[in-house]
Order: C-alpha cells, then structure tokens, then sequence
C-alpha cells in the first residue's frame, strides 16, 4: 500500500468537476483508492463521495493506492493535484 498526502491548492475545492477528473484517474487503475480528509475516508472511484468529504481549499488529503498498479495511480494523481486539476 502507498500513502501520501496533498494540500489541495484549488481556490474553488474538490467540486464537481475536479472530483470527476480524480474519480477519472482513479477508475483507469485496479487497485482500491480512498481518499482521506477532515475525518472522513472516501472511495476515490466515485466523484459524489469525493464531494461528500467537503474537501476545501488548503485541505490536507491523504490518498491511499493499494493492489495493483498502485504506483502508477499514485504518480498521475499526484501530477492532478500539482496541476490543481486543470483549474
């Protein structure tokens, strides 16, 4: 299992958009992908529990890759969040 944590730097949060391209990201890779944020952990795979965490600007999030490809769902989500999601 893989673990690393971000600080989401988008001044609008995870909303509908961004949390549909990290569901994106997260659907390509057969591992499991759960996001961790302001106490709640959420399946990275569906854009409505991403929302469901209410993951505002300066939120650290922990993702964790576990299974299969692990590394390379990590590295490109990663790079989404450099990106801020193409906001």
């Amino acid at each position: 299992m893989l673990s690393k944590t971000f600080t989401l730097e988008s001044e609008t949060g995870l909303h509908a958009r961004p949390a549909t391209e990290l569901a994106k990201i997260a659907m390509k890779y057969p591992c499991d992908i759960k996001l961790i944020a302001n106490g709640k952990t959420v399946n990275a795979k569906s854009p409505l529990m991403i929302m469901s965490a209410g993951i505002k600007q300066k939120t650290d999030v922990e993702v964790q890759c576990d299974g299969e490809k692990e590394e390379e769902a990590m590295k490109e989500i990663e790079e989404a969040f450099k990106n801020n999601f193409g906001e």
